[in-house]
């Protein structure tokens, strides 16, 4: 697919949206080389004001938007319900609707929690119909029905959980290393569900190869690992490449059966599709032990 907008020699422009955050600081250090990278964030326009986003892309250039910026804590979207709807659904269709206008491509950031609602067993595929019972699930759902009806060109990627650590410039979101690391560094114990199975993928995957991604062709992929490791099981699996001994491991990383016990959950997202297109993310222990390599914890 060819996506080109001018000539050969214009460096396209890809506007990140949320641009501090984990994903998009990630996305723009493998661009920066390659093309003209804008990172939009809140002193750009806020997003709880749809009018104000609007306001600010007419101003700009572009033939790209990787929109990364939402309100994604749960219980925030529970408990602000009218915000976090202008933010994640109102904005997100100010966006899509520009992009149209300017025959920009969208890629938008998805999840998971699209089927968060669902009984029967993962991992899903692509096609399968969405079902979640959470604010914040619901508010993907309907940002992928609006695009996918709007729009022709389009990515609409969904995240599994997504690793990584802290480093200068960049600030990793909550994920499974950290919260293992902080129970056996600051020896307090933890407990990890094993009611629930879910892909954890290395965000640094998604950056590097970032550049193929953005030239799929237009339709949903799914962006995660294989699991098939409970929460509790990928915690010890985590805390024995860090080095710890199976009796450390036992006193701080403790299995929780209460949590979700009335509905086991079951996230994987099928990756086959974005496999199909070249693009590869691996197994759990493939991504722990890319990230434990990169910051130096594994040898």
């Amino acid at each position: 697919m060819n996506l080109k907008k001018k000539d050969d020699n214009h460096m396209k422009r890809i506007i990140i949206t949320g641009g501090n955050g984990f994903i998009a600081s990630l996305v723009k250090e493998s661009l920066k080389n390659t093309m003209d990278v804008v990172a939009m964030t809140r002193k750009d326009a806020d997003f709880a004001d749809p009018d104000a986003v609007r306001a600010w892309f007419e101003k700009q250039e572009f033939d790209y938007v990787f929109h990364t910026a939402a309100m994604a804590q749960t219980a925030d979207c529970e408990n602000y319900p009218e915000l976090t709807y202008r933010v994640n659904v109102e904005s997100t269709k100010v966006i899509a609707d520009i992009c149209k206008e300017r025959h920009a491509r969208l890629l938008f950031i998805s999840t998971e929690q699209c089927f968060n609602a669902k009984t029967c067993a993962g991992p899903f595929k692509e096609e399968d119909s969405l079902c979640s019972i959470t604010k914040y699930g619901q508010h993907k759902v309907e940002c992928e029905n609006y695009i996918t009806s709007h729009l022709e060109d389009y990515l609409i990627l969904r995240f599994s959980w997504m690793l990584g650590m802290n480093r200068p410039g960049i600030k990793a979101s909550p994920n499974i290393i950290r919260n293992v690391m902080h129970a056996l560094f600051y020896q307090q114990p933890t407990k990890f569900t094993v009611n629930e199975i879910r892909g954890m993928t290395y965000a640094q995957k998604l950056a590097d190869q970032f550049t193929n991604i953005m030239e799929l062709a237009s339709g949903i992929y799914h962006i995660s690992d294989t699991n098939t490791h409970n929460t509790y099981e990928s915690a010890k699996i985590v805390a024995r490449k860090l080095g710890f001994d199976e009796e450390t491991i036992d006193r701080y990383i403790l299995p929780d059966h209460e949590r979700y016990k009335e509905r086991f959950r079951d996230y994987r997202l099928d990756h086959q599709k974005i496999e199909e297109a070249g693009i590869h993310f691996g197994t759990f222990e493939e991504n722990v032990d890319a990230c434990l390599k990169d910051f130096g914890w594994l040898k």
